[in-house]
């Protein structure tokens, strides 16, 4: 009777051990980290730990990057446009302890910051800026929500607006203003080929009055042209210069 009390005692014994094992030991992946704290005070940050049941705890930490989508926000621009704004942010954990510590859910806490910042940042700038500036866009509201999240133990790595939506109106207002442009373009690029086109004539006709015979040349050549259409009639000035000779002689 004792024998068996022994060896029963002897495997609940065995039994308990391999629980407090299972219960102590703490394998983290090499992406993770654990937040240990004894009797509720933080201790250390491990990657493989063997704790105290009841006395210790540890909180898994992932430190991969970790995409996060800010909902689409309405933003009032600088020059008073209505836009629905969404972006992404890729943040990751770089410091644990604070992580855990200073703020209770931090992808909680900093996807409210993203959409405060976006309304924020974009809120300070034209709608032409968010259209064409995006890349430098990104960088401001990058940079203002890692400035918050740093005490956090958060990095934010990148930020990018995914859609800039605007409302029928304003595309109809950005059309005609497009359309506007283009015509202006068009007209400057018509003037300023006339101006050229006018300065050449001008050097064309001082070359020409310095010389009576290159006039004369010219009236031969563009009668050649006109001579080779097929014309039944031609008009055509005859230069008094060419008379005059025979004028002249008449006299």
């Amino acid at each position: 009777m004792n024998f068996n009390f022994g060896w029963l005692g002897l495997g609940l014994a065995v039994l308990l051990l391999i629980v407090f094992l299972l219960n102590a030991v703490r394998i983290f992946r090499e992406y993770e980290r654990g937040v240990v704290f004894t009797l509720g005070r933080f201790w250390k940050v491990r990657g493989l730990v063997l704790i105290v049941p009841l006395i210790q705890q540890a909180v898994r930490v992932d430190l991969r990057t970790v995409v996060l989508e800010v909902p689409t926000q309405d933003v009032i621009s600088r020059d008073n446009v209505s836009v629905k704004v969404s972006a992404v942010v890729y943040l990751r954990v770089i410091d644990p302890q604070k992580a855990i510590i200073q703020v209770a859910d931090y992808l909680n806490a900093t996807s409210q910051l993203a959409q405060t910042m976006l309304r924020s940042v974009l809120g300070k700038h034209q709608l032409d800026d968010m259209l064409a500036e995006r890349e430098k866009l990104n960088t401001d509201i990058q940079q203002a929500l890692d400035a918050q999240t740093d005490s956090w133990g958060i990095k934010v790595a990148n930020v990018e607006i995914k859609q800039v939506d605007l409302t029928e109106s304003m595309v109809r207002a950005i059309a005609r203003q497009a359309e506007a442009e283009r015509e202006r373009r068009a007209k400057v690029i018509h003037a300023e080929g006339e101006l050229q086109a006018s300065e050449k004539l001008f050097q064309a006709a001082r070359i020409l009055a310095q010389e009576p015979q290159a006039i004369q040349l010219r009236y031969l050549d563009t009668l050649t042209v006109i001579g080779a259409d097929k014309n039944t009639t031609i008009v055509f000035p005859l230069p008094m210069d060419l008379l005059r000779p025979f004028l002249d002689k008449q006299q």
